[in-house]
């Protein structure tokens, strides 16, 4: 998919060149543009557009290392990985958490997560 995508989502972020990174790492999603406000990255089955905080607003936006989860909002992004043990490793060496707790549902895995800014979405891992 290069080019504008009929759906994906866009993520307000503190450090949006962090962000991408650490996406690029955790699902092999690729920068298609960047400029200083935004940055549009992507993988075969979605596009995100990362934009950059107006500077009043971030300047009142804490981050954490660990991240503290950002849980009280109303969407929750979940993605697909090979491996949920390799996505956990690959998320903490680039900022993020994947969290113990696991669920089952029909041929797959799921685990929360969280991105370096506190971004919660889930990862979903398929077996036979």
């Amino acid at each position: 998919m290069s080019g504008p995508a009929r759906a994906g989502a866009l993520i307000y972020a503190k450090d949006m060149n962090r962000l991408a990174v650490f996406y690029e790492a955790l699902l092999g999603m690729r920068t298609l543009h960047a400029t200083p406000e935004l940055m549009v990255i992507e993988s075969p089955d979605f596009q995100m557009v990362l934009h950059a905080l107006p500077p009043a607003y971030a300047e009142r936006v804490q981050l954490h290392t660990p991240p503290v989860p950002r849980e009280d909002t109303a969407l929750k992004l979940f993605f697909t990985v090979d491996s949920l043990a390799e996505a956990r490793e690959r998320a903490a060496e680039f900022g993020g958490i994947v969290f113990d707790e696991e669920w089952a549902g029909p041929r797959f895995r799921v685990r929360n997560a969280c991105d370096p800014e506190g971004n919660v979405f889930q990862l979903r891992e398929f077996f036979a």
